[in-house]
């Protein structure tokens, strides 16, 4: 539940008021007494005697929804005509379409775009398979790839439902980065069936977003695809999130003038966030990393609880064999990034990690302790939320990594992308502009974006993923 109004939450109630002096001055005072935070007030209609007005409410949740209808009703002289949801009404029809580039006004028009003109560009990509990028929607456009599985924090709730999660996935694409991306949600869980469906799908896309699948089948399927396909291929919630991470981290090290190398970092969730972020961690340098899941922490020749995903994390982690739970994990620690559920750390935790302890609680929306009993503790602290300073959000990444891949036809993604990725959006913020509170810059800040493509577009041209030398997008 969320502990303040948002516009998540958001109502606009109709209201027929009696037309005299006082009575708004009343309703706001109902809206007010039971917590709700009054947003515009629009007039609809003016009728003899009464008054039709908009009234938009930013509420907690579903229940507090109702209370302030209830509180509303209860003023003598007003009658509510109807409550409308404000989110669902931004998704009836769903949230995206699609738009021609190049207008049909005509018979000319037509016979350019498709028959009898459309069959020499066929011709012409038959002969050089390569000019698919060139005259066809693949060099600018992005598969999301779910079957709905681990959708945000509702976990398996289907295809179906997961539909909005890619469609605002997509919007998100579009609008930062210019990037054509389409919706495909999986009525399967079957690895090799997924992994056999994105194949056949591939020759229309210039890379594949992977969204919302569960761990561990997103390990298999990321890894099988990134064998077959020479596309790039990300699932999001792995390396979006690692990256952004390891982004915010950079940034802690210059905010407090230390070596990121030398960080002991605690990561509580070893599933596909988790795990992604461990990785990156380690491979960009930091070694003292202890990763913890539901049983304790992770280290070679623990037998319970264990895959092969989970022994690979044991072997590059650990390094001083900590054993133990959370808590113990914690002792020393310099950072503590959460990535699995709320309420799983303490006061008491924090206070036995390192001086200057750094927090990330990016569950969501509960994080892993509520921010408000972290904060009096911490040097820096993250959260996954938007309603707290340093927002660790995968939007900084995969609209800019993407569209950098997309601009030089990169044939796969590698550490070098993530790392450039990272930095990108690290130094977006400026020395002088580092705080405890601004450690990642705005989200809506689409110079991010443009820095991130060119900062990936460059690693995967040193790195020979790149099949053009210079940029072609339309970002």
């Amino acid at each position: 539940m969320s502990h303040v109004p948002s516009p998540s939450y958001s109502v606009t109630i109709r209201a027929e008021i009696e037309n005299r002096i006082g009575m708004f001055a009343r309703i706001a005072t109902a809206i007010s007494s039971v917590g709700g935070d009054l947003g515009s007030v629009d007039i609809v209609r003016v009728e003899k005697g009464k008054i039709v007005r908009d009234i938009t409410v930013d509420t907690r949740d579903e229940e507090h929804e109702k209370l302030i209808l209830k509180s509303i009703k209860e003023v003598p002289g007003v009658k509510v005509l109807r409550m409308m949801d404000r989110t669902f009404f931004a998704h009836q029809g769903g949230k995206i379409e699609i738009h021609n580039r190049i207008p049909l006004r005509d018979r000319n028009d037509l016979s350019k775009a498709y028959t009898p003109g459309v069959a020499r560009v066929c011709m012409e990509i038959h002969e050089h398979r390569d000019r698919v990028y060139r005259y066809t929607i693949k060099g600018n456009s992005v598969a999301i790839v779910s079957d709905g599985t681990a959708v945000l924090g509702l976990g398996d709730i289907g295809p179906e439902a997961a539909l909005p999660v890619m469609e605002g996935k997509a919007m998100i694409f579009k609008e930062f980065a210019g990037i054509d991306a389409f919706p495909i949600v999986l009525a399967t869980k079957e690895v090799d069936e997924i992994v056999s469906t994105v194949k056949n799908l591939s020759p229309a896309f210039g890379g594949i977003n992977l969204e919302d699948i569960s761990a561990p089948r997103c390990f298999a399927i990321e890894s099988a695809l990134k064998q077959i396909l020479d596309l790039p291929v990300m699932h999001d919630d792995q390396h979006g999130t690692a990256v952004v991470v390891l982004a915010a981290l950079i940034n802690v090290s210059r905010l407090l003038n230390k070596d990121i190398r030398r960080f002991r970092v605690v990561i509580v969730g070893a599933g596909a966030a988790g795990s992604a972020t461990a990785m990156i961690l380690s491979d960009y340098g930091i070694k003292d990393i202890v990763v913890c899941d539901r049983t304790g922490t992770l280290y070679q020749g623990r037998k319970h609880g264990m895959d092969p995903y989970k022994r690979k994390l044991a072997k590059a982690t650990n390094p001083r064999k900590v054993k133990g739970g959370i808590s113990d994990a914690m002792k020393g620690a310099n950072v503590f990034v959460g990535l699995a559920a709320p309420n799983l750390i303490t006061t008491g935790d924090i206070m036995r990690m390192a001086a200057d302890p750094v927090v990330f609680t990016l569950a969501n929306p509960d994080p892993e302790i509520a921010p408000e009993d972290a904060l009096p503790l911490v040097r820096v602290l993250a959260t996954g939320r938007s309603d707290y300073p340093n927002q660790i959000n995968n939007m900084f990444s995969f609209p800019g990594i993407f569209r950098g891949l997309l601009d030089v036809r990169a044939k796969g993604v590698n550490n070098e992308v993530k790392f450039a990725a990272a930095r990108a959006i690290a130094f977006s913020v400026k020395d002088d502009e580092l705080h405890e509170d601004y450690i990642v810059p705005s989200i809506f800040d689409k110079r991010v974006t443009v820095s991130v493509a060119h900062a990936v577009a460059e690693a995967a041209r040193k790195t020979g993923l790149a099949r053009i030398k210079s940029a072609e997008g339309r970002g």
